[in-house]
């Protein structure tokens, strides 16, 4: 009986303590490859140290073990209390949780040891690919079976942001994923040439405008209004937005092969649908932040309050930047230079981790029945170590990206190019410094998060709050 009357917090507990470990881990990867783009010996003359090994396990590391149990921590905490029912299957949702953390596991061995399919931000070899399935069906079992048994008629529009991102991440991983395995630890993909890249772009893509933008977006939905005391701005807008973003985002992976083999006709469609995609963006920024009206002055004194609303911020300017980097005018400058990295990192960084720093300071004090995270001052040390961070990250990718672009593509009077590659690499050398930097900023910053949150669950005693007895109607 106290089963049904509790929500279960244990796993939301488990997935958000290993959010934080997961962050730095995947954040020191980070900062040892940007070290490793200054100090090239810091390689160490190892096969395993060497940057095209430790990237994917970086790129692996931040979205799926960091980004990922972010996403498993506030769904689950999410769906629970908007839907006023525990969790579906306790031992499934356990399964998630222990399911995930080998898939990581499994990766970060895997990855230096150069077992690689060769697929950006699909890396993973086959059996780990069919783990991850199992995984997410399970994620998706859980998730949809909670909203079955809600206690509430009406599905928040957080959950909507989260039901789209489990079923799309779903379909998208397996098709991407379908290949012929040759060994135990090598497989070749079931695509061919130019219909494997087409098939490549429209997973990566759809896992950042699912996995890192819709999912998020689900958070900001929840924990913004929550953090502010106020309703969201207009519960209209963010139906609106849903599927406007949905509907639209599915259509933008070609921008990412601009110049390419692929038919130019697909090339366009891809623009164009990135294009549109910054009215819905915009729309769901507006919303978040203007969520903020009659509380503006909660941002003098709440430092989680300026995690959440900076991420917006950062969230609006990526989603301007990358439909800007989509039209192939400007693509003909930023395509394959160091510009794409910092609009890269102006999400993940900005966007990605900023919300779920922000939703996590909200969250740990509630799982461990605390009035408020230990120290309110580590939380303010921790939001200008991110924002100086990123910024200085993001500001010298910018500039190294532009500089390669023009430099690359001057042409001498007869014709032939002014810059050898070389000569733009030298021009890179004090930006890649100050992108180590800022990265380790950021990375600073998470340990000063780490230690808040240590102190926060130290001699806490976890709880599992009261499921209310009347359902709201």
């Amino acid at each position: 009986m106290e089963q049904q009357q509790t929500y279960n917090y244990k796993v939301v507990r488990q997935f958000a303590i290993m959010t934080v470990v997961w962050g730095i881990v995947g954040m020191l990867v980070g900062v040892i490859i940007a070290a490793q783009l200054v100090w090239p010996v810091l390689n160490f003359d190892l096969p395993w140290l060497t940057f095209s090994r430790l990237r994917p396990l970086h790129t692996n590391a931040v979205i799926f073990a960091f980004g990922g149990s972010a996403l498993f921590a506030t769904s689950y905490y999410i769906v629970q209390r908007t839907c006023q029912t525990r969790l579906f299957c306790d031992g499934l949702a356990s399964f998630t949780f222990w399911g995930w953390q080998v898939v990581i596991l499994l990766a970060a061995v895997s990855l230096p040891l150069g077992l690689t399919s060769g697929k950006e931000y699909a890396e993973l070899e086959w059996p780990i690919d069919l783990l991850i399935a199992v995984v997410w069906v399970s994620y998706a079992v859980v998730f949809f079976g909670t909203v079955v048994k809600r206690r509430v008629k009406h599905i928040y529009v957080a959950n909507w942001f989260f039901a789209a991102f489990i079923i799309t991440i779903a379909v998208l991983h397996i098709v991407n994923s379908a290949a012929i395995p040759v060994t135990l630890f090598k497989s070749y993909s079931a695509y061919p040439g130019a219909m494997d890249a087409m098939v490549q772009w429209w997973y990566g893509h759809n896992a950042v405008g699912f996995f890192l933008t819709a999912a998020f977006l689900g958070m900001m939905y929840y924990f913004v209004p929550k953090q502010a005391g106020r309703p969201v701005f207009s519960y209209r807008l963010s139906v609106v937005h849903f599927w406007a973003l949905i509907s639209l985002y599915m259509w933008a992976g070609p921008h990412h092969l601009h110049y390419t083999a692929l038919p130019n006709w697909v090339q366009s469609t891809g623009m164009a649908f990135s294009l549109m995609l910054l009215a819905p963006s915009w729309g769901g920024m507006i919303n978040g932040i203007m969520t903020l009206s009659g509380a503006w002055h909660k941002l003098r004194t709440d430092p989680i309050i300026r995690f959440l609303i900076v991420a917006l911020s950062f969230y609006g300017m990526s989603t301007f930047e990358g439909p800007m980097m989509s039209i192939k005018t400007v693509n003909a400058l930023s395509h394959y230079t160091d510009w794409t990295i910092g609009h890269v990192h102006s999400g993940a960084l900005g966007w990605v981790a900023m919300i779920s720093i922000g939703s996590l300071y909200v969250l740990i004090p509630v799982l461990f029945g605390k009035d408020r995270m230990y120290s309110v001052k580590l939380i303010e040390w921790h939001f200008w170590m991110s924002t100086i961070g990123v910024v200085l990250y993001i500001v010298a990718l910018w500039i190294a990206g532009i500089t390669q672009g023009l430099m690359w593509r001057a042409v001498n009077p007869d014709g032939t190019l002014t810059y050898s590659f070389v000569e733009s690499l030298v021009q890179m050398y004090p930006y890649y410094f100050v992108r180590f930097l800022g990265g380790a900023i950021f990375l600073g910053g998470m340990f000063v998060m780490a230690y808040n949150v240590w102190k926060t669950a130290a001699g806490a005693k976890p709880v599992n709050a009261a499921i209310p007895q009347v359902a709201a109607h």
